[in-house]
């Protein structure tokens, strides 16, 4: 299988992408497949990464993580991936930007 990163895609590629995966994650999680289901959400989540811009970041800022309850403050990015901590936490960690809701 000769397969693309998905920092060499389109936008219509990884948008057909995020839409593969969206299909495979519903079956997986009707068949109770639920690592099967939690993979093809983390690689949907990472494909989401790519059609946004890193400039629309901020390093210092605090943002809203998709789950509406985290925060998260940005030390730097590195491509499409903000690395910082988590609710005012002392673990530096690294998420894809498509995490980062709003600034708070």
């Amino acid at each position: 299988m000769d397969t693309k990163r998905f920092s060499e895609m389109s936008e219509f590629e990884l948008k057909q992408e995020i839409a593969a995966l969206n299909e495979k994650a519903k079956k997986a999680e009707q068949l109770g497949m639920m690592n099967e289901f939690a993979v093809h959400e983390r690689r949907m989540l990472m494909a989401k990464a790519y059609l946004l811009d890193p400039n629309d970041f901020q390093p210092g800022k605090t943002y809203l993580l998709t789950d509406g309850e985290s925060s998260f403050q940005i030390s730097y990015l590195n491509g499409h991936f903000a690395w910082g901590y988590r609710n005012d936490g002392t673990e530096l960690e690294a998420v894809p930007i498509s995490l980062l809701a709003k600034e708070k």
